[in-house]
């Protein structure tokens, strides 16, 4: 056992937010604490839970600082928390110092606006730092081998937990390149 192995994790959630075809939200990171430096590290939003915040709250607000989004309903709740680790070439950083990795409760919800409403370069109503440079929407089934290695197992969990709230992605789209990884994603 090491030093981070005694870090506590530091709780947080996860949104996977489907449209109306079936397919996730994901982000290009534009970098932060977790960041393992790449070009393309792709995920769906997520972060801490503030002191006193219940998960389902802290959800929404994510969701909302990371992509402007209000207009979501909730389909479900993952039944336990996922868990993954900090690998300790990026661990010190940010938040990463004082916790091994993060805990995190995921939450499944329907958007149910335009693309329109959804803006990565001024999320939070223009209150916040961007998280991600840009955004596309994904097949399920592809999100774990987008995701950062080390969250690949949470990402694992939260598609076996969420796959019945997407329907399945309708033949058209994928012949369109729609879920494909994305050559010109969206701003």
């Amino acid at each position: 056992m090491n030093d981070r192995d005694a870090l506590p994790y530091r709780r947080g959630t996860g949104t996977m937010l489907l449209n109306a075809q079936g397919l996730v939200f994901v982000g290009c990171r534009v970098g932060g604490p977790e960041s393992a430096g790449g070009d393309d590290e792709w995920q769906m939003p997520q972060g801490g839970i503030d002191p006193g915040e219940a998960p389902f709250d802290a959800a929404q607000r994510e969701l909302f600082e990371e992509t402007n989004v209000t207009s979501a309903t909730l389909l479900a709740e993952a039944p336990d928390w996922y868990s993954y680790d900090i690998p300790a070439e990026i661990a010190g950083k940010g938040w990463t110092r004082n916790h091994r990795g993060q805990t995190q409760k995921w939450f499944a919800f329907r958007f149910t606006g335009p693309d329109s409403e959804i803006d990565v370069r001024h999320p939070g109503g223009g209150a916040r730092k961007p998280e991600f440079k840009a955004w596309w929407w994904e097949r399920l089934e592809a999100l774990p081998g987008l995701a950062a290695p080390f969250k690949r197992g949470v990402y694992d969990r939260v598609v076996a937990a969420f796959r019945h709230s997407a329907p399945e992605t309708l033949p058209l789209k994928r012949q369109l390149g729609i879920g494909q990884h994305p050559a010109q994603p969206r701003w």
